[in-house]
């Protein structure tokens, strides 16, 4: 039987999905993300994710948040370089998390956004 494949944000936007999501950089390198939280802001999705492999520029502790947007009527996942918007993204899932009863402090990623 062949395997279904899922988009990036298919698997994203599956709750039951541990699989990690693959994307493809601006030179088309696959690069590999571990994903940390999806939160919602005012009517856009955004995705808190993290490098499964070493990448340059970003830490072992930092992720990277991604919004979905609509690009030529195909859903796409585009960096957020906005820093306000990556604190706005980061303030609400620590929010989250202590919603849940999770102790923030003992959560170590951090906020990154790559700069091109």
């Amino acid at each position: 039987m062949a395997e279904e494949f899922l988009s990036p944000i298919d698997m994203l936007l599956d709750e039951n999905n541990t699989d990690n999501i693959k994307l493809f950089n601006e030179d088309n390198q696959e690069v590999e993300f571990e994903q940390i939280a999806l939160v919602p802001i005012n009517e856009k999705t955004y995705a808190i994710l993290k490098p499964a492999n070493e990448m340059e520029g970003i830490g072992d502790n930092e992720a990277l948040v991604f919004v979905i947007e609509e690009i030529d009527d195909e859903e796409c996942l585009v960096i957020v370089e906005d820093d306000e918007i990556v604190d706005k993204v980061f303030e609400d899932y620590y929010k989250m998390l202590k919603e849940e009863g999770i102790d923030v402090d003992a959560v170590e990623t951090t906020t990154e956004t790559t700069e091109e």
